[in-house]
């Protein structure tokens, strides 16, 4: 075998043989797959390259690991199913390198990633500038996340939580009786509460602010819980008669204050809406013991290079480097000149700051020094947490390794690119093997061995259509990958559309952007570019999607995680600016991301789309659903009178095997279907609503071309590239890609009534160049149909099909967050001061 044409002849060390793998859409395929080299898997979306990287081969790496481990660690992992192969040899240890959302705990760091926090707090222990007679402290005192280190008022959070009188009634013109307790339950147990008051003599109807402060305070804040008789609903004179009587109470009820009940909820509560609801009455504000800096005093006192680690923390990446670029030079000059005092600290501080400069250099090149060590993984992308967890094992020296990575570009501007491929190299040295999943074609050029994955998506697709060096590649005629790597694409043709109005805001600071003005042509197609970190989303994705969805009065709702801690969605946006001329072109706002369409296998691409209406009516229409009087709602597994009772409309059961994976097995009363036997007995066209949901997309269009309605909603989804997918495939087996194609194939299902501002961020992420195609069709329609479309991008095909670039920059962090240049992409292309001019000029 021979290497990649530009590069030295290479015998490859050996191979690993696959034999039989039928895992998802996987057709029994055989396939050898060098070691020690970057590998590449490529395919159009859906075509099954993960399911054989992913899937197949690492699923098999971490189980002949685990079956190594006890059974009690093992139960430990988060584990894979054992993967549908016959056999597979010459597999060494691998690491999953995989796009995912950062930790939902806010507690997660930049630093903690990549172990530079634990390096500097041993380096503060035992280096650091101590207060005159201050007894040295270890390590753990120097972490939020310890008792030893965390301040003791706002225990390690930065933040101070309150629950006020205002906060909890917002609205004191209210009566108790008409709620003006709003942070109390909104059903019984509010009026139970409200009950209990007029037992205890209070008067529920007049209003809050007329009430003493004493009383008011004793309702809001009182930790005293009197147990007192309860006559329910009824008015005061009855309830005080009652008593006077001493009438059989309804019940014995308990009191409790309103902010017990919150702070009480929000520690207790397994159920993440109560958790939400109650965290809206507490006030967020910075700590005044630590001032937000999250240590007790003792930590904060002990100084290194004039920063306490709180400080130093808060510094980007690159400025660490450069603090510390003075303590790796020759120990002994070092100790020359200033450590006769304390030759141990000068001694500690050099090794340390040698091991941080070698982590910090990996980072670095991979373009990342413009995060500070800080920052909280969940608001990292995908993309820059996989680059961070790639630096950390460049760092790690292993040997023998697999290291599969999926899409490790996503995200990335084409000179960040480069620096990745120079990071892969560094691994592949190591004596590591590479299987990376890519739709780049810079990468893919790059590999010494492509296995190409086919020919098409779904069930089209789950062959290797080839398996060996590039350049045989242009020989496989069925491949649609080898047209993007060797037959140059024509020049994109200028675009002539010219704006129809201007959005302009002003002011603008978010992040890295600092007063800024910029103004967005209308009616066009905008590409917003720069180099990863330069302030894109910050200015696209945050800034303007909320101001413009605030002037509308529809502030975009799902831009928040449904994960994330309620006390930092609560915590107010550090926003300011403002958008001063073009809302009068702007009618609505849609927002196209790639989060999930849903989190359990219940939603579907059916459901998501509301095509699952028109199938249910559909079959609700026909003699037999009629003559047994079933409505629509009999064809949804979620409803039990249509749903199988064993498996509950799930299609499958759960086997727990303790130290094994769980076993999902097909429910044994419906066989999968996820219906009852009566419901599958009603069919449209010879097929049951099972079999129906079971069709692809394609199939369903030729199934359904009868109904106008159906048929239409069809065509879209088969026009943004997604006609592989099966209509009742779960939300949780979609990509990111997929899941926003699906969210775009169901905008462009309504009717359009131009004036809408369409914002995608970075759309072409895990698609195929022939995908890109057919989405860029699809927003150009948007456009043509009266609308503007926005993107964050950095696919060069794209950036060059725009009317319009707005490039961010020139560099990343505090370099970034200027408009370098803003015009049409030929422009653009011939800017001096542009990262991204010279890759779209190639492109031109």
């Amino acid at each position: 075998m021979t290497k990649k044409d530009n590069s030295a002849k290479n015998d490859f060390t050996g191979f690993v043989k696959v034999k039989g793998a039928r895992e998802h859409n996987l057709k029994n395929i055989d396939v050898s797959i060098p070691r020690d080299a970057l590998v590449v898997f490529t395919g159009i979306s859906g075509s099954g390259k993960s399911s054989l990287a992913f899937g197949t081969l690492y699923a098999e790496a971490q189980r002949r690991y685990l079956d190594s481990v006890s059974p009690y660690a093992r139960r430990l992992f988060n584990q894979m199913a054992i993967p549908e192969v016959d056999e597979i040899e010459g597999l060494p240890p691998a690491v999953a390198l995989q796009q995912q959302r950062g930790s939902v705990s806010t507690r997660s760091s930049v630093g903690s990633v990549t172990t530079i926090s634990n390096l500097l707090r041993m380096l503060y222990s035992r280096a650091g500038d101590y207060p005159k007679g201050q007894s040295i402290i270890y390590a753990e005192a120097f972490s939020p996340n310890t008792p030893e280190g965390a301040c003791p008022v706002c225990h390690g959070l930065g933040n101070v939580y309150e629950v006020t009188e205002e906060s909890m009634v917002p609205d004191d013109s209210l009566t108790i009786r008409e709620r003006a307790v709003a942070a109390w339950p909104l059903a019984w147990q509010g009026q139970n509460q409200r009950d209990i008051l007029t037992t205890l003599g209070y008067d529920v109807d007049i209003p809050w602010r007329e009430l003493p402060k004493e009383t008011r305070d004793w309702i809001l804040f009182t930790d005293e819980q009197p147990v007192v008789p309860v006559y329910a609903n009824r008015p005061p004179v009855e309830v005080r008669n009652a008593l006077r009587r001493k009438l059989t109470p309804d019940y014995m009820g308990t009191f409790t204050g309103a902010k017990r009940y919150v702070m009480h909820t929000f520690a207790n509560t397994q159920s993440a809406l109560m958790k939400k609801r109650v965290a809206q009455y507490m006030i967020s504000s910075v700590c005044p013991e630590c001032h937000g800096k999250r240590l007790r005093k003792a930590s904060l006192s002990v100084k290194f290079a004039g920063y306490d680690i709180a400080e130093m923390s808060r510094l980007s990446l690159e400025e660490i480097a450069g603090i510390f670029s003075s303590y790796v030079t020759p120990l002994a000059e070092q100790l020359s000149k200033s450590g006769k005092e304390h030759p141990e600290k000068t001694i500690v501080a050099f090794r340390i700051a040698e091991d941080l400069i070698a982590r910090l250099n990996v980072i670095l090149d991979l373009g990342l020094g413009y995060l500070t060590l800080e920052r909280s993984t969940p608001t990292l992308s995908p993309g820059e947490l996989q680059r961070l967890r790639l630096a950390t094992q460049v760092r790690s020296n292993l040997f023998g390794v697999v290291y599969v990575l999926d899409e490790p570009s996503a995200g990335l501007h084409p000179a960040d690119t480069e620096a990745l491929l120079r990071a892969l190299d560094r691994l592949k040295q190591s004596g590591n093997s590479l299987f990376v999943v890519e739709h780049e074609i810079d990468v893919i050029r790059h590999a010494d061995w492509i296995v190409d994955v086919g020919p098409a998506a779904g069930e089209l697709g789950g062959q290797v259509l080839y398996s060996g060096p590039p350049q045989g590649l242009r020989d496989i005629e069925a491949s649609i990958t080898k047209h993007y790597i060797f037959d140059r694409k024509a020049k994109a043709s200028p675009r002539e559309n010219n704006p129809k109005g201007w959005l302009k805001l002003e002011g603008v600071t978010r992040n890295n952007l600092n007063d800024l003005s910029i103004a967005f042509p209308l009616g066009v197609f905008t590409s917003v570019t720069g180099v990863s970190g330069s302030g894109k989303s910050s200015l696209v994705s945050q800034v303007l999607v909320e101001l413009v969805g605030e002037y509308l009065g529809s502030p975009v709702a799902e831009a928040k995680e449904e994960a994330e801690d309620p006390l930092e969605q609560n915590a107010p946006s550090i926003l300011e600016g403002k958008i001063i001329e073009g809302m009068d072109l702007i009618k609505r706002l849609v927002v196209v991301d790639q989060k999930p369409i849903g989190r359990t296998p219940r939603s579907n691409l059916a459901t998501y789309t509301g095509l699952f209406d028109n199938i249910r009516k559909l079959f609700a229409s026909t003699k037999l659903a009629k003559s047994r009087r079933y409505d629509a709602g009999r064809f949804s597994f979620n409803v039990a009178k249509g749903r199988c009772p064993h498996c509950q409309g799930e299609g499958f059961v759960m086997v727990e095997l303790l130290f094994l994976p769980s076993v999902y097995s097909p429910c044994p009363t419906c066989d999968g279907t996820r219906y009852n036997k009566q419901t599958l007995e009603v069919t449209y066209n010879d097929l049951n609503i099972a079999e129906v949901l079971n069709l692809t997309v394609d199939q369903a269009y030729e199934f359904f071309n009868g109904d106008k309605a159906v048929a239409h909603a069809l065509d879209t989804i088969r026009q943004v590239g997604l006609g592989y997918l099966r209509l009742g495939q779960p939300a949780t087996e979609l990509s990111g890609g997929e899941a926003q194609r699906i969210k775009l194939a169901t905008e462009l299902q309504r009717q359009q009534h131009g004036n809408t501002l369409y914002i995608l961020d970075e759309p072409t992420t895990g698609l195929h160049p022939s995908d890109v195609e057919k989405l860029l069709v699809q927003l150009k329609g948007l456009v043509t149909a009266g609308n503007t479309v926005i993107v964050v991008e950095h696919d060069m095909d794209v950036i060059a099909e725009s009317d319009w670039v707005i490039d961010i920059g020139p560099g990343a962090g505090s370099k970034g967050g200027t408009i370098v240049a803003a015009g049409t992409p030929v422009h653009v292309a011939k800017s001096k001061t542009s990262r991204t001019a010279p890759y779209l000029a190639a492109h031109l």
